[in-house]
């Protein structure tokens, strides 16, 4: 589960797709809290697939409720773009500005950004133009189309090849530092 701020109004409907650069994934409860769903004045929960369908759409680890993953993020992330840091440990808001200038432009359209295939570790997502523009998970081996239920239709991954990434750049860098993500079960086979 993630957020990006309180994105209802006061009639509970949807009125932005984000608000501020914090975007963080949770777990679905945490010390018995649980927020209502889409209420006014509140955080408006986002439901993803898993972890890395989270991390491709910009969001990083809570550093509340998920602690220990965001302890790790952070290791990774830093290690992976020390160019992006003053060498200290970087702090949230640093990481959360990197990901926001990496996701979306100054009119709020997606970034995706041109990358050799090759150079893409597991767990990046990528868009294919196969019939209709769609999203695929990059694995070791094989691409798998993302659905919301889950992954399908896998087919060989490209050994070559320039294609549009989804995910973001320093995400991207994270992950080939070796940052293990969350899969659904279907990944592997499972639906």
């Amino acid at each position: 589960m993630g957020n990006r701020g309180c994105l209802v109004d006061g009639s509970g409907q949807m009125v932005r797709r984000y608000q501020g650069k914090r975007w963080i994934a949770c777990v679905f409860e945490f010390k018995g809290r649980r927020l209502p769903l889409m209420e006014p004045g509140h955080n408006t929960q986002l439901f993803f697939l898993d972890e890395v369908t989270a991390l491709a759409s910009g969001h990083r680890p809570c550093m509340e409720c998920r602690r220990q993953d965001f302890v790790r993020f952070r290791e990774y992330w830093a290690a992976a773009n020390a160019d992006r840091t003053d060498g200290a440990q970087p702090s949230t808001a640093t990481i959360d500005a990197v990901l926001h200038a990496e996701r979306i432009t100054r009119d709020g359209n997606r970034v995706l950004y041109p990358e050799q295939i090759s150079n893409l570790p597991a767990g990046s997502f990528i868009v294919l133009e196969l019939g209709v523009s769609a999203p695929y998970l990059v694995l070791e081996d094989r691409l798998l189309l993302w659905t919301p239920q889950g992954y399908v239709q896998p087919i060989p991954r490209l050994v070559a090849g320039v294609v549009q990434v989804l995910t973001p750049r320093s995400i991207v860098r994270t992950l080939a530092q070796g940052y293990r993500v969350c899969l659904h079960k279907s990944a592997f086979g499972a639906s």
